[in-house]
């Protein structure tokens, strides 16, 4: 029992949810700066529960999907190497789908409890696009298997999480929220290029990717593009306002692990790419946390 409840919580991707969960209150808090109150704790907290479930919803419901893929690719995760059967998975699935629903009802309940000021349906709207992009990524027109549009759908979610911190304490449109959303998306959008690059082996022939199209080389050079555009978005805050523009110095951690992937990726070090644009995202998010913060 306690072997499948382990092989459950991997087949979620347990790190990927602490970000989910970080980014909520991220999100709520480049709107809020210190201004926090009872209320805007208990939504923050119902829809960073909401976050998580569906993170890890939308996890578990690709792994389903890309069993025969992971054989070849990720052979030790919990479904191909048998540890979870499929309708164990199946049934964990619908169970997350539901957490995830329940907590944003209760979430949204209690914002219009405790800000009826705010408007209650923006968290709403964006749950449900969330969820629209993620049936669309593995069901339906299967943007997972069409390349660039998979990645970018995967992407806008990404930034959709910060959006959504920020709707839940009333101002989903926050220029600084704005920001870090775009610069997460654009950000992620090079991550996925770049794992695309790396798993283009056992991709092939089930999955049409960027790199299939137009190659490895000419594929990380895209993501490379895409990740210094994050870097131009995560400017803007700074020189247009506003945040001051001495705070910058708080993105100088991010700037320079995105800018110094250059030689990596020439090198065709795909997983210490995808991994130092992970950890670029998440300096870049708190630097502007400190920067509302401080």
């Amino acid at each position: 029992m306690a072997g499948r409840a382990g092989a459950l919580l991997e087949l979620t991707r347990p790190t990927n949810l602490v970000l989910g969960a970080a980014t909520v209150p991220l999100g709520a808090t480049m709107v809020l700066g210190e201004a926090w109150t009872s209320e805007s704790i208990t939504v923050t907290a119902l829809y960073a529960t909401s976050v998580v479930a569906f993170m890890a919803a939308g996890n578990a419901m690709n792994d389903l999907r890309d069993v025969e893929v992971d054989r070849v690719v990720h052979p030790h995760r919990p479904l191909p190497s048998g540890r979870v059967s499929r309708p164990v998975a199946a049934r964990f699935t619908a169970g997350l789908w539901l957490l995830s629903l329940l907590t944003l009802v209760l979430g949204t309940a209690g914002l219009a409890t405790g800000m009826p000021d705010a408007p209650m349906l923006a968290p709403v709207v964006i749950w449900v696009l969330a969820a629209v992009l993620m049936m669309t990524y593995d069901h339906g027109p299967a943007l997972k298997d069409r390349g660039l549009s998979g990645n970018l759908a995967i992407s806008v979610l990404v930034g959709a999480v910060v959006l959504f911190g920020a709707a839940g304490v009333g101002s989903w449109a926050h220029p600084v929220a704005l920001a870090a959303a775009a610069v997460a998306a654009l950000v992620n959008l090079a991550r996925e290029i770049v794992k695309d690059v790396h798993d283009l082996e056992g991709d092939e022939g089930h999955r049409s990717t960027l790199p299939m199209v137009i190659g490895a080389e000419r594929a990380r050079m895209v993501a490379y593009v895409c990740a210094l555009l994050g870097l131009v978005v995560l400017y803007l805050p700074y020189w247009r306002g506003p945040l001051a523009f001495s705070q910058i110095l708080l993105q100088a951690p991010a700037i320079l692990l995105i800018i110094t992937t250059n030689g990596p990726l020439y090198q065709g070090q795909d997983a210490v790419v995808a991994s130092r644009f992970r950890l670029g995202m998440l300096a870049g998010l708190f630097g502007f946390l400190g920067s509302v913060l401080l």
